[in-house]
């Protein structure tokens, strides 16, 4: 059986008019300013919002264009070609904020947020690894408790990419006895700027353009009830919301980033081969050189029938954690 990998009209479309608008916005002598100075260009950004990229992981009930993942994983494709900085913005916005909101919040966090979402005006970092807390995140140790009507959360986070430049550290927190591991958590959304939240870079670490990631500390900062996530419901069902298809989706979500630069280099890569001249020939004539391209641009395809697999699962709702992970892997 023959499959056919021709992308839809619609695709292609978009794919075309990112396009356009990256050589026109984005070019490289501004993004190599961006990386440098690890700036993250707000104006730029909301100029992609108007092209409704950030509408692709909302329905229409909540002001979206409808839920596509194709169409998501090929905007951060396309974006992390040029700047990992402004598609790491766009992930915090779209699959962080809108594709989580969308799975485990209440109606009313729905009906109030996804609408700021499809606008580009809500982004979300994790708050989900501690210090000593890794993958096995039902060891996390920062706490939160009730006090009338609010949360106070004490405790610290470690990996929070681009904690500085959103609106919510979205944080999973103990609300009950260690000793019940996995039913006595829950998630919350914390504002950066809420008094007791201290945000520290790490410089070396994390994508440049967002503030990188942070390690962020949290001494008795004090939310308003409504921004535990699922609200009254989701108290202590913080391990079910996290576990579920949203974090599968995260992994095509890295494999895109790194299949965005990996593209890129690739065709910096054979333009520089047909330019640079050694022994009064460019350097593509020499078999050597072929090979090594040929073999980059080989594994290369596999990275893209991976990724846009794994975007295809995940359109068509089927729980696939193994494919996920071994995409995430392999890209």
């Amino acid at each position: 059986m023959s499959i056919n990998h021709k992308e839809p009209e619609h695709l292609s479309l978009l794919r075309n008019s990112l396009r356009q608008f990256i050589e026109k916005e984005m070019p490289r002598d501004k993004v190599n300013d961006w990386d440098k100075n690890d700036h993250f260009p707000q104006d730029v950004y909301e100029k992609l919002c108007e092209l409704g990229v950030t509408s692709l992981t909302v329905p229409e009930e909540y002001g979206g264009s409808g839920l596509d993942i194709i169409s998501t994983i090929a905007v951060i494709e396309e974006l992390a070609s040029r700047s990992l900085g402004l598609a790491s913005g766009f992930i915090y916005c779209s699959c962080y904020a809108g594709l989580n909101l969308l799975e485990v919040a209440s109606e009313q966090q729905k009906k109030d947020l996804l609408p700021k979402v499809a606008e580009g005006k809500l982004m979300f970092s994790y708050g989900i690894s501690e210090p000593d807390v890794g993958a096995d995140v039902a060891s996390v140790k920062t706490t939160a408790i009730r006090d009338g009507d609010s949360l106070v959360i004490n405790g610290s986070k470690r990996w929070c990419s681009g904690a500085k430049i959103t609106n919510y550290i979205y944080t999973l927190v103990r609300t009950g006895p260690s000793e019940d591991r996995y039913k006595n958590l829950s998630l919350v959304l914390i504002p950066p700027n809420s008094e007791g939240v201290i945000i520290e870079p790490q410089q070396t670490l994390g994508q440049k353009g967002t503030g990188g990631t942070c390690d962020v500390t949290f001494n008795d900062v004090r939310i308003p009830k409504n921004l535990l996530v699922g609200e009254e419901d989701g108290w202590n069902r913080g391990w079910e919301k996290i576990v579920r298809t949203g974090l599968d989706v995260e992994k095509i979500e890295v494999a895109a980033l790194a299949y965005g630069i990996a593209k890129a280099a690739i065709e910096d890569a054979w333009v520089y081969a047909q330019e640079r001249v050694q022994f009064g020939k460019s350097v593509s004539t020499y078999q050597s050189i072929r090979h090594m391209l040929a073999d980059a641009k080989a594994k290369l395809e596999a990275c893209r029938l991976m990724t846009y697999e794994g975007a295809s699962v995940a359109d068509r709702q089927i729980v696939d954690p193994a494919k996920m992970s071994m995409i995430k892997l392999f890209v």
